[in-house]
């Protein structure tokens, strides 16, 4: 017989910095090396395993080997959507450097979460749809004392394609997917422009199109993207967004 839902357990695990820090450097979606992650959260090797292997067994990380390296990646997408509410609830860390930065900024102005975009432009192509008619459902406004509670992981609002957003996506290439156990429109309160952006099956299939058509390229600062001149072009003709925002 099972008891109530340990939820000190999984808030042990973010309370820690060091592992927030590995949980912020993962939510983009990718898979990084224990190696990597040390150097991110400014930690040993040692000291960083120790912490991964608490993530793992919390099932908040998923662990692959591959020889004598260990690769890891967030554990699901609603994994990824727990860390960005809680980094949406929490005040910034001070900034003291040029390239924190840098990197703060490149962040904000585009960046993935999970599967999908986040920051600029992952809230200015969820408004471009709302504004269009092809989104309804909601406005893409954090209200804080409203439906869209932090905690509820994008499942307060019942978003939805209209028939001229899924004609509108599927023309541009955007491969939609079929009905399933994932809903196709999810929505995540963005972090640093505390508004919504667009998730689910459609997030990741439109983030996929982006990069698969090179109109947004990854950076090596973890999470950030950048967004090409065909990009600029695409966004301009087909979402009236004038970019970069």
């Amino acid at each position: 017989m099972s008891g109530d839902a340990d939820l000190a357990g999984v808030g042990e695990l973010f309370a820690d910095r060091t592992r927030s820090r590995i949980l912020l450097s993962l939510v983009g979606g990718r898979e990084l090396a224990a190696g990597v992650l040390a150097d991110e959260a400014g930690v040993s090797r040692p000291t960083a395993s120790g912490h991964l292997r608490k993530l793992v067994d919390g099932g908040l990380l998923a662990v692959r080997a591959e020889g004598r390296h260990r690769w890891y990646r967030i554990a699901g997408p609603e994994v990824a959507d727990l860390v960005e509410r809680l980094a949406a609830l929490a005040p910034p860390q001070p900034v003291s450097s040029l390239k924190a930065t840098t990197r703060a900024e490149r962040l904000r102005t585009a960046r993935t979460c999970y599967d999908h975009f986040a920051g600029r432009l992952g809230v200015a192509l969820m408004g471009s749809l709302l504004d269009h008619g092809r989104l309804s459902g909601g406005d893409g406004l954090f209200h804080a004392d409203g439906a869209d509670r932090p905690a509820s992981a994008g499942r307060d609002l019942d978003y939805r394609l209209t028939d001229d957003g899924r004609a509108f996506l599927t023309d541009l290439g955007v491969a939609l997917p079929d009905s399933g156990t994932r809903p196709a429109v999810r929505y995540c309160i963005d972090w640093t422009e505390t508004r919504h952006h667009l998730a689910g099956g459609a997030g990741r299939a439109l983030c996929d199109r982006f990069f698969a058509a090179g109109w947004a390229e990854r950076l090596p600062v973890y999470r950030a993207v950048r967004v090409t001149g065909a990009g600029e072009r695409v966004l301009a003709r087909r979402f009236g967004i004038d970019w970069p925002a």
